[in-house]
């Protein structure tokens, strides 16, 4: 018998526990959530209920999964941090949390991930908030569909909507990012896929990226922001079928490219920014397919670039087409079609019979004194840049397209 007794009690103590659902609601066993996860197992389920909840720094310190139903609210009270998650395996899906604390000593978050990896962020709403979403020395996590509406007004007191540091492996996918300091910021960030976002409205950069590499761009919206993205000091980016829209500002663009090597940038629009984009320093790129639709310049070229290829692009009804304040280097332009191509196709086969040359001597003369902006339209403007156009001597007279397409490209 007592043989049979042990033998119960190994097995007992030897069986995985299952998982469990936990409820939380006021009137529920558990009406705060720092007490259902205190008093939850291993890979439970927290089931929240609609309701409001007042808490704040809720610390996840072993795998779980938090579900709301019907978006209940968790309202930090600007107390300070709201949820903080320091396990693998967390899931955090279909919660309303609001009013996180600001400080300018700690970067408060609506939810921070620290040192975790397999976790997943989605469906969630949040508010009046200092940063949004902070990985933290975290790996192969998704953030996915979730809204993130700050209320920034200065850069100085406000956070980021989405910021990873030191993250990599990561999928950030369907949100929508607004009235931040910077929409989505990564820096050390590596391997990571940023797709199908919308980042409006936000004081300095819908995207902003420093030191990471071998990241994926694609078909995000970025409108209406302080400037749309900066790419810095990374390499073996790959920017796809993005659009850049109404960037403007003096100190404005699309996209700046600074320090980067060994990236594609295809299939994108840039339409109604002061600048598409502003390139320094930035080396073995391609530019393919793009638009460059009715910006103030479509493209910026600083200084320092070598071995970049812009191929069968679209520039249409830019103000100007290329400023470019070097000299031209080994970069390519070829078979682009350029809506003030004036040139003639005799043989019908698509590719004018004359080079086009896109740095116009008012470009040059608007970037050294900016103020003769107020003439672009004037017919003295049109007289000085065909005088320069038949003998070239302020604009590069190497830099040409031999071989300009004469109708829209469609790819």
């Amino acid at each position: 018998m007592i043989t049979h007794i042990a033998l119960f009690l190994i097995l007992i103590t030897s069986c995985p526990i299952f998982p469990q659902s936990i409820e939380v609601c006021k009137s529920c066993d558990f009406n705060s959530i720092k007490t259902a996860i205190a008093n939850a197992n291993a890979f439970d389920t927290i089931l929240i209920k609609k309701d409001t909840y007042k808490e704040h720094n809720i610390k996840i310190e072993k795998p779980l999964t938090l579900i709301g139903k019907d978006y209940p609210i968790i309202d930090g009270e600007l107390k300070g941090e709201i949820i903080t998650i320091s396990s693998d395996s967390v899931t955090v899906n279909g919660l309303s949390i609001i009013n996180v604390g600001t400080s300018y000593t700690e970067d408060y978050a609506a939810v921070r991930v620290k040192r975790s990896k397999h976790f997943t962020l989605k469906n969630l709403i949040l508010e009046n908030l200092f940063f949004g979403i902070y990985l933290e020395k975290s790996n192969y996590g998704k953030i996915y569909n979730n809204k993130i509406i700050g209320h920034a007004v200065e850069e100085y007191n406000s956070g980021n909507g989405i910021q990873l540091w030191y993250s990599n492996n990561i999928e950030i996918e369907y949100n929508h990012i607004q009235h931040v300091r910077d929409g989505i910021y990564l820096e050390f960030a590596n391997n990571c896929l940023i797709k199908n976002n919308v980042s409006t409205e936000n004081l300095r950069y819908g995207l902003h990226f420093m030191f990471s590499n071998n990241d994926i761009y694609q078909n995000n919206t970025f409108k209406n922001n302080g400037a749309g993205v900066a790419v810095m000091f990374s390499k073996n980016i790959k920017m796809y079928n993005n659009l850049f829209k109404e960037n403007w500002g003096t100190a404005s663009y699309g996209m700046l490219l600074k320090e980067i090597n060994d990236a594609e940038i295809i299939g994108n629009t840039f339409m109604e920014n002061t600048i598409g984009i502003n390139i320094e320093g930035s080396n073995r790129i391609l530019y393919k397919h793009n638009n460059f639709s009715n910006n103030g310049w479509a493209i910026k070229v600083r200084g320092a670039c070598y071995t970049n290829q812009f191929l069968e692009n679209n520039f249409l009804y830019n103000s100007f087409d290329i400023a470019y304040n070097s000299k031209v280097n080994d970069n390519i332009f070829n078979r682009n079609y350029w809506s003030n191509y004036t040139g003639y196709d005799l043989n019908k086969d698509g590719v004018g019979d004359v080079p086009y040359r896109p740095v116009k001597l008012f470009s040059y003369i608007v970037n050294r004194t900016p103020e003769t902006i107020i003439l672009l339209r004037s017919l003295f403007i049109d007289v000085i840049d065909f005088s320069e156009k038949v003998s070239p001597v302020f604009t590069p007279d190497n830099l040409l397209d031999n071989n300009p397409i004469t109708k829209k490209i469609q790819w």
